[in-house]
């Protein structure tokens, strides 16, 4: 297929470095402003359930997905919501980097380790409301661990103790972790990235997502142009 013609290399800074908090270091920027209006379009995309768990995931690699949880997690809790960002990309978490966190235990410890319990493994932050949960050591079977019953009664506890959780997943077209997650959460959001992002590959993706009955809430345009709509840009909702 052609989707899969093109391989592109792997961006490996947010691994390394984090990604970029601009809702933290700029909270009055146009950037800032436009994370606010996903906020207030997430909370008004189902008039008759309060959303409450949302997986953030692209088509492919390197598209920000991760840099808009962090930075959507930070808005939703800026307004006053208990807010846990969990790092379901068990290959290249980026939540350590991000939160400065050494040598955390984490998802896959939960998930291997019975000795290990739910308040072992998340952080208060330093932005008031806002929890995280890292990765934890990178395991051999990550998708038989999202896709586990302890991983099920886990995010069914995370919802009942947060306003709001975000779990941030690999993208689509790599693993199946996203598609499983999508279908244990009130909502998924997919990140295409403006001059990056293949249309095939997002129709993909997209279609993947619905064919295990995952509810698609939204997508958003990331990178676009800086004169038209800011560095982060709204695009639209798919809904049903």
């Amino acid at each position: 297929m052609g989707i899969f013609k093109k391989k592109k290399k792997l961006e490996t800074n947010s691994m390394e470095q984090g990604v970029r908090l601009i809702t933290v270091s700029a909270p009055s920027s146009v950037n800032t402003e436009q994370f606010n209006t996903i906020r207030t379009n997430i909370e008004f995309s189902n008039a008759d359930e309060q959303i409450k768990s949302l997986v953030m995931t692209s088509a492919t690699a390197s598209e920000g997905k991760s840099t808009v949880a962090a930075n959507l997690a930070v808005a939703f809790a800026r307004q006053g919501k208990r807010v846990l960002l969990v790092d379901t990309d068990l290959r290249r978490p980026t939540i350590n980097a991000t939160f400065s966190i050494s040598n955390p235990i984490g998802l896959t410890n939960f998930l291997t380790e019975h000795s290990v319990s739910v308040n072992d493994i998340f952080y208060k932050t330093s932005v008031d409301n806002l929890y995280v949960l890292p990765s934890g050591p990178t395991p051999p079977n990550p998708s038989e661990l999202i896709g586990s019953k302890r991983m099920s009664n886990l995010i069914t506890a995370l919802q009942d103790a947060f306003d709001l959780v975000i779990y941030d997943a690999p993208p689509v077209l790599s693993v199946t972790d996203a598609q499983i997650l999508s279908t244990k959460v009130d909502g998924t959001i997919v990140v295409v990235r403006e001059n990056r992002a293949e249309k095939e590959a997002v129709r993909q993706a997209v279609k993947l997502i619905k064919h295990v009955d995952g509810k698609i809430i939204g997508s958003i345009l990331n990178d676009a142009d800086g004169d038209s709509v800011g560095y982060y840009g709204y695009y639209g909702y798919y809904g049903k």
